[in-house]
């Protein structure tokens, strides 16, 4: 009896330190505290499925200083990584950056069905493993396809995206024998894990079809952030650990004769302090972050405070105003939209770049697209999708729930009055967009300025992808916030209500906070 046993993380986003930089408190959080749960031999296998590069205001600063060696490799070369994938948002900070990862980088970078045209960045389709025991792993890593949807056309245009299925079909056939087939993808699952049903077919997320596909032992998942502590998917077991360094998933393979009897895994939490080594190694450039994020930019005359999802969804956003009164200052376009996180923030009257990135973490550029009124409402009818009405209440729908939370792709608009009537079945539900008084005529023109994320359709947003793109805004939004804080200065936030929802008689909005009669 021969054993294996996987270490695994995922969509650590760059939180490698215990605080969600929020605030400076210490939290059971970071990839160093899972570092230092770690308990490995030579039958041991680190790996991290990708989404390291961005999503944090440490992975922030550092894309902007370009340190070397890489901050976030030297964290994982620390930790004992032996292998990883690359996760879509790896890609957000340009190939360069990636690039310097990858080489300061130990463990093996395994991603079969995306490599650089140039041949520059060293990734491997397979690997084969052999333990001290001389059990013989075959590794595949695999990353979702939307990339080619999400970033930069300059960014795509450097890369060759390949569909995962193909490509993992193509990485087995070249694989030489082994005793257990791993497979490291990051993308989730796309149908229920309890009932099977089908709750996404855009192929964002193929775990459950490369299951049924191939015979893999092992499937380790990511991208969805939504923790699964293992489940057997036709004869695979699949794990996915949660984001921002909250747990990592411990697989355990016992194999006899080149054949897996049993595999068994669970969800390990942070142990109570950091790996000292790596905290100590990484401690200088926290400690510039730390100071970087304690600038003071500018005043604002309201807060802007983190309401719950569906409280803001039906009664507006003053911090989704404030983001739209930036993107519209920056593009000089007629209408904005934009959406929230799932979780953020927020920032106080007296605001520091603290609470811009830590409430605005994402790495989005700006589009100016020429919008037709019968497109535009087909965008607000989409979003007004978010809502499920029935049973005497109103909640979220599950569309943005499952198989994935998706907040973000509720989108709040400025620069027009608009009219949700929730009495409506859906796909009919807006009943008004005016501006300037008028109503917006199916043919109208308009110039709408959206994220790079938004503009790609991602969320159900098709209606936008193939319109006239007037101007591009290479322009991290977060540093543009920035930049608008500090040259207004003391800041008068948009209280305008753009948005009306018209509920049904007697019904229950349904939130965090409980249920409340309407």
């Amino acid at each position: 009896m021969r054993k294996l046993k996987i270490l695994y993380t995922s969509d650590v986003h760059g939180y490698l330190f215990p605080t969600n930089y929020a605030a400076k408190d210490e939290m059971p959080m970071g990839l160093f505290k899972l570092e230092a749960a770690f308990e490995r031999d030579g039958n041991t296998l680190v790996i991290d499925g990708g989404d390291m590069l961005q999503g944090s205001p440490f992975a922030a600063f550092v894309a902007r200083k370009a340190a070397r060696p890489h901050p976030c490799a030297l964290a994982m070369d620390l930790g004992g990584y032996q292998y990883v994938t690359l996760g879509n948002h790896d890609f957000n900070m340009g190939l360069e950056a990636l690039e310097a990862y990858l080489n300061d980088l130990d463990a093996v970078c395994l991603c079969c069905n995306i490599r650089d045209r140039a041949g520059k960045l060293p990734i491997l389709p397979y690997a084969v493993h052999v333990l001290e025991n001389g059990l013989r792993v075959g590794l595949i890593g695999a990353c979702t396809p939307f990339v080619r949807r999400w970033e930069k056309p300059e960014t795509v245009a450097q890369l060759a995206i390949d569909a995962p299925i193909d490509a993992i079909r193509g990485a087995l056939m070249q694989m030489p024998e082994v005793d257990v087939k791993v497979l490291v993808y990051h993308g989730g699952f796309e149908r229920d894990l309890q009932t099977g049903a089908l709750l996404s077919a855009s192929g964002e997320n193929q775990a459950c079809e490369i299951c049924r596909t191939f015979d893999f032992d092992v499937l380790l998942a990511g991208h969805q952030h939504i923790p699964v502590e293992g489940v057997d998917i036709c004869g695979t077991h699949a794990v996915q650990p949660a984001s921002n360094g909250k747990c990592f998933a411990s697989v355990e393979i016992e194999a006899e004769e080149g054949r897996p009897l049993r595999v068994s895994s669970r969800l390990v939490p942070p142990a109570s302090a950091a790996l000292a080594a790596a905290a100590r190694a990484l401690a200088p450039v926290e400690m510039a972050v730390q100071k970087w994020l304690d600038r003071p930019a500018g005043h604002l005359d309201a807060p802007l405070v983190a309401q719950a999802p569906l409280e803001r969804a039906l009664n507006g956003s003053l911090l989704a105003n404030f983001v739209n009164t930036v993107q519209l200052w920056a593009s000089g376009a007629d209408i904005s939209a934009c959406s929230l996180p799932n979780e953020f923030k927020g920032m106080g009257e007296n605001v520091t770049v603290r609470d811009v990135v830590s409430t605005y973490v994402y790495a989005n550029t700006l589009k100016v697209l020429r919008i037709p009124g019968c497109a535009l409402r087909a965008y607000v009818e989409h979003t007004a999708s978010y809502f499920d009405v029935g049973g005497g209440r109103v909640r979220v729908s599950d569309r943005f729930l499952r198989p994935k939370i998706e907040h973000y792709n509720y989108d709040f608009f400025s620069g027009m009055d608009y009219t949700i009537d929730l009495r409506r079945p859906v796909g009919q539900r807006v009943t008004s967009m005016r501006v300037g008084g008028r109503e917006i005529a199916p043919s109208e023109e308009l110039r709408l300025c959206v994220n790079s994320y938004r503009a790609s359709g991602t969320g159900g947003y098709d209606m936008l992808p193939g319109l006239v793109l007037e101007k591009d805004i290479c322009s991290d939004v977060s540093e543009l916030i920035i930049r608008y804080i500090e040259e207004k200065r003391d800041i008068a936030v948009d209280k305008h209500r753009y948005l009306t929802v018209l509920l049904p008689d007697r019904d229950v909005v349904e939130t965090d906070g409980g249920r409340h009669e309407v």
